[in-house]
């Protein structure tokens, strides 16, 4: 890696964009303190992902782990949805913050897609394709070529291209540069350790910049996909967009400083740190959950003949945690007054909790489980 070029800078007509490098060729460590960290990286990842197997219903906590994921990488983009925001229905948010509501619902839908995916399809341009096609639906993201690579030029940062602080490679490249990355993704006569990897093929795909929109949000769900198609994780339980946008300046200063001065053992490390913590940050959430599942058990069994209704609304709040009382009902197959009793219920044992303070409307959520995420 000391050899390492990342690319050149070309002069076009009044600016100059950068031209990334081949990514598929030999590669070799040889930095012990990159090492130490892989190592590291390594442990807690496979510690998170053996925890994952053994969690019962995992599915129900992957979506919250989903959902966080969507928040902050749609965060990082400008986007201000909450997680509580992002657990309504589209009636319940302000039209103000509907747009931004909606990109977070693309991003869980295009997350879920991909990785169904993955069953049938290699980690590949059509996947990285499609992606961007789920996240891009709707108002904001109709103009910006859903699903196909840039027929133009784009920019970062900058009221236009001429003072912009990073201008991507020109279109007509695009296809060479995605078509060495997917031969990189699944070069195996060549060995160069996956995480490492994942951390490479982020770090280009963020220098290509392939689409018009979207692609600090694809490029982010590409690492949990990646670790998902190469079996460093059987579920998608690990996110890093959380670590990202509390480290945003720094994210985005190794990526450029790989651009501009070749450094990409920095960006190494600062991927791998983030691993690191955020493994370590998920399965102790996986924990915690499942201390709380025990306790909230044991409360419901003082419940008598209403037991079995009430355990059915709090399974449905293991996948959403804000909820009605029309939801409650539903969920527990009773009637209005029914239902009514089963949220005091759950009031009283502090499982749910009255968030909006009208009497008409109102809204609850199952605060403890979904501090677990924040």
């Amino acid at each position: 890696m000391k050899n390492f070029q990342s690319g050149r800078f070309v002069q076009q007509r009044h600016y100059k964009s950068f031209q990334p490098k081949p990514i598929n060729r030999a590669w070799a460590v040889d930095d012990m303190a990159l090492l130490q960290l892989l190592g590291q990286a390594d442990r807690e990842l496979g510690r998170l992902d053996m925890y994952s197997e053994y969690i019962p219903n995992i599915d129900l906590f992957i979506r919250m782990h989903v959902l966080k994921e969507a928040t902050q990488s749609s965060k990082i983009e400008g986007a201000q949805t909450s997680m509580e925001e992002a657990l309504l229905e589209m009636e319940d948010v302000a039209p103000d913050k509907r747009n931004d509501w909606e990109e977070v619902q693309n991003y869980v839908a295009a997350m879920n897609q991909a990785v169904a995916k993955l069953q049938k399809l290699p980690f590949s341009a059509r996947l990285i394709r499609e992606t961007h096609r789920t996240l891009m639906q709707g108002m904001r993201g109709k103009q910006k070529q859903p699903g196909e690579f840039r027929h133009s030029q784009n920019w970062i940062g900058g009221a236009s291209i001429n003072d912009a602080i990073f201008v991507p490679p020109v279109h007509t490249s695009i296809g060479e540069l995605i078509a060495d990355m997917e031969l990189f993704v699944h070069n195996d006569q060549q060995f160069f350790p996956e995480l490492l990897k994942a951390a490479l093929v982020h770090y280009q795909f963020e220098a290509i910049h392939p689409f018009l929109d979207g692609n600090g949000r694809v490029g982010r769900l590409l690492i949990t996909l990646y670790l998902v198609s190469r079996g460093l994780l059987k579920q998608p339980v690990l996110y890093l967009s959380d670590y990202f946008e509390r480290n945003r300046q720094l994210y985005y200063d190794n990526l450029m400083r790989v651009r501009e001065k070749n450094d990409l053992l920095q960006w190494f490390k600062f991927f791998l740190v983030g691993v690191i913590e955020t493994a370590r940050s998920s399965t102790a959430t996986f924990d915690h959950v499942l201390k709380l599942q025990k306790q909230v058990e044991t409360q419901l069994q003082t419940l008598g003949s209403r037991t079995a209704n009430a355990q059915k609304v709090v399974y449905y709040l293991y996948q959403r945690p804000v909820v009605n009382a029309a939801k409650v009902g539903k969920a527990a197959g009773v009637s209005p007054a029914s239902a009514y009793k089963l949220i005091a219920d759950l009031e009283r044992f502090g499982i749910l909790k009255e968030i909006t303070g009208g009497k008409r409307s109102k809204l609850y959520v199952f605060d403890a489980y979904l501090k677990l995420f924040k």
